[in-house]
């Protein structure tokens, strides 16, 4: 048997583009390298703060995010995703830039639950920051316009612990931020089949969610762990 080389790094098909932040990342969170079922690459981009990312719209930041994710190709990877849905602004850009697929935001999947749902029915969002989640956003991850759009905003912990970049976060705080605006979300629009977590950060609270809406919750988890299988098919 003859082996191909050219990678720095084998096994790990997945680079994830890193926001530079010190909050804890539990397990569930893109962050946290136990949540996955494969190995991953990560890199940090430098000043990517929480902040600037998410309420300030990224400035100046995309010829960083190129080159880091360049890097990850260069070290081995076959695909680029990023730990956080305001990340959708750079869709396209990535993509170009580096030559793979690129899965930037979890946002991406709600066309494509919306096409999984009985007739009547659509998908929302939940998202950490619907006061700068933009058109614009919604627009890169080809979002249907009108998409219902939940927040933790009006929490105690989560959105304030993550965006305020804190180093410590109440887990059962945030979890019952996430959980009630869920809920608020499904009470304000009674037609939802399906809620979509643009933040990549309120997956560990998916299964609540879940358990609370009794609707099922898509998560950037589960859509890379779609997206890794492709890299890296099965073989039967």
């Amino acid at each position: 048997m003859k082996v191909r080389g050219g990678k720095s790094i084998y096994g790990a098909s997945v680079g994830i583009l890193m926001l530079d932040a010190r909050f804890p990342r539990i397990p569930g969170d893109m962050g946290n390298a136990t949540s996955w079922p494969f190995p991953v690459l990560y890199k940090v981009v430098r000043q990517a703060t929480p902040d600037k990312v998410v309420r300030k719209g990224a400035p100046g930041m995309l010829g960083a995010f190129v080159d880091a994710a360049r890097e990850l190709v260069r070290d081995g990877v076959d695909g680029i995703t990023t730990n956080c849905g305001f990340l959708s602004l750079f869709q396209q850009e990535l993509a170009e830039a580096v030559g793979v697929p690129v899965a930037t935001s979890s946002l991406m999947q709600v066309a494509m639950v919306n096409q999984l749902l009985p007739r009547g029915k659509r998908a929302g969002i939940l998202t950490i920051s619907a006061s700068t989640l933009t058109p614009e956003h919604l627009e890169k991850a080809r979002v249907p316009q009108g998409t219902p759009i939940g927040t933790t905003e009006g929490g105690v912990e989560f959105t304030r612990a993550i965006l305020g970049n804190e180093l410590e976060l109440d887990v059962e705080l945030a979890r019952r931020d996430n959980v009630e605006a869920a809920l608020a979300l499904c009470e304000a629009h009674p037609d939802l089949g399906a809620i979509v977590l643009e933040c990549t950060n309120i997956t560990p609270y998916a299964a609540d969610i879940r358990g609370a809406t009794g609707l099922p919750v898509f998560s950037i988890h589960n859509f890379i762990c779609w997206f890794q299988a492709s890299l890296t098919p099965r073989r039967f």
